[in-house]
């Protein structure tokens, strides 16, 4: 299994639309090949800091299942705009 993480910074007075969209965006990730769970987390120290965790059971089922599917579109459509800057994303084993 791998763990994705990213650090999302989002933008200063954007985070309840963004939170409303991720509801959203997360029936799309969740019905992905290869997905096994995920979560969002709120930073408590940093106002407009978030941690998104996304199990996958291989590197691919993220990287070309996901990332290289029309599904992924609709994703970014509802939720990258609200990012500044855009998140490094990380693979943990």
């Amino acid at each position: 299994m791998i763990l994705e993480v990213a650090i999302l910074q989002v933008k200063q007075e954007k985070q309840t639309a963004f939170e409303e969209n991720y509801v959203k965006a997360s029936s799309i990730i969740s019905s992905m090949r290869g997905y096994v769970s995920h979560e969002l987390k709120k930073c408590i120290e940093i106002e407009d800091q978030y941690i998104l965790l996304v199990n996958w059971q291989t590197l691919e089922d993220h990287e070309i299942g996901f990332r290289q599917s029309q599904d992924y579109q609709e994703w970014k459509k509802l939720l990258h705009h609200f990012y500044d800057p855009f998140p490094k994303v990380l693979h943990y084993s």
